[in-house]
């Protein structure tokens, strides 16, 4: 068992306000959600998830009386309006799933704007416009947060995805309104504070994706609890360079190299079991038609590259998590998006998924991962951030959630 100092702890939740301390009835509600949906070329929603996950906020705000004025980004318009990224698809499908009218506002400031909010009522809902169409929320600018805090009495954060940001409907909005946590931030806040600061052993930790250096600072706050460090991905061909070996023309940063060296021995020492690819999928190229070989990692010839952990890695890493109490994962063993290099991460996330255990799945690539697995109803818990849960579980404190009010100063 690894033993030694705490890792920095997550600040706890319950210290802030939520949503279920204001008096909401007839009040107007700032909603900042996270509804960056993907959607396809005719600008159709393809997954929904994000929006289905804020419901239990809204439907609060809706049942308390509150007029709900729901803000998010969507995509990366770069500060002017473009309507491949208008949240119209978004207020048309949240209109489908709340079962009631929901008015779209053609912009997220402005007179219009103001007129559409002082028509609403009690248990009314308005979608803003894309806040990125306007350069001051990506700048933080404080005139154009004041301006949508005018919109309402109370602001609420229930974008967990985007409470790393310091963006002006994030971190600007509530210096000017009480602002708490909504249903949704508390969940996700919970679950991972009981990860980093007091996990059920055994505790397995499973990192993947294409770079060590964000995922560095995970590791080195884990070290005192964690049992079991499964590494895959790009990221662990920096760490099997770091051991002296040739890893072909794989994913490494050079950079890193020590660190990775460093961080592997240094979780040895602590008394964690820490694995490696023993074999991989290789190729020469990205290209879905390319010719592929399951070769040992240490035997990845020059000119090809691993592009997914093999079959042994896949029994090796499912037999490693058999005994966990904890399981968290965060980036995938492979370029899963490519059906020739899905296998690894796929058998990751039925092995997790079958796993008698409480898994937490990261958000981002991870997520994803496990529904096209088809295990993600299997599965705790799936975080909606990725940059978000990356920073909370290096032990940092999210921009997002320090802002909120302190129950305390009430």
């Amino acid at each position: 068992m690894a033993t030694g100092i705490s890792p920095a702890p997550i600040r706890d939740i319950l210290s802030k306000l939520t949503i279920q301390d204001f008096d909401l009835k007839g009040k107007g509600v700032f909603v900042r959600v996270d509804f960056n949906v993907p959607l396809d070329e005719n600008l159709n929603i393809t997954d929904d998830r994000r929006i289905r996950s804020a419901l239990a906020t809204i439907n609060y705000a809706i049942d308390e009386g509150a007029k709900v004025i729901l803000a998010s980004h969507l995509g990366r318009p770069k500060g002017k309006a473009d309507p491949r990224y208008s949240l119209a698809p978004v207020a048309k499908r949240l209109k489908r799933l709340l079962n009631k009218d929901v008015i779209f506002a053609p912009d997220c400031i402005g007179p219009q704007v103001k007129n559409i909010i002082d028509k609403m009522q009690p248990g009314d809902v308005v979608v803003l416009e894309n806040l990125r169409f306007h350069p001051g929320e990506e700048k933080n600018d404080e005139e154009f947060a004041k301006a949508l805090a005018s919109l309402a009495d109370f602001y609420v954060n229930d974008a967990f995805g985007t409470a790393h940001r310091n963006h002006a409907s994030i971190v600007g909005v509530p210096k000017f309104l009480p602002a708490a946590a909504g249903f949704l931030l508390k969940k996700e806040i919970e679950y991972l504070k009981g990860v980093v600061n007091n996990p059920v052993r055994p505790f397995v930790a499973i990192l993947g994706g294409a770079k060590v250096s964000g995922k560095i600072g995970v590791l080195e706050n884990l070290e005192s609890n964690v049992d079991k460090v499964l590494i895959g991905g790009g990221m662990a061909f920096t760490f099997i360079k770091a051991m002296g070996y040739e890893v072909g023309d794989s994913l490494v940063e050079d950079d890193m190299v020590e660190m990775a060296q460093r961080i592997r021995i240094k979780l040895k020492d602590r008394g964690v079991k820490f694995y490696l690819p023993v074999d991989c999928v290789i190729a020469q190229s990205l290209d879905p038609g390319a010719e592929t070989k399951t070769v040992p990692t240490l035997e990845i010839p020059k000119g090809w590259k691993a592009l997914d952990i093999g079959p042994a890695t896949a029994k090796l890493f499912s037999e490693a998590i058999q005994n966990a109490k904890t399981i968290l994962w965060n980036g995938p063993m492979g370029v899963f998006e490519i059906d020739a290099f899905s296998r690894g991460t796929f058998a990751v996330a039925r092995a997790i998924a079958d796993a008698y255990s409480l898994t937490i799945v990261g958000g981002g690539d991870t997520d994803l991962a496990v529904h096209r697995a088809g295990v993600s109803d299997s599965i705790s818990f799936i975080s909606t951030g990725g940059g978000a849960t990356l920073q909370l579980l290096e032990g940092k404190e999210l921009p997002g959630i320090a802002v909120l009010t302190d129950k305390k100063s009430e």
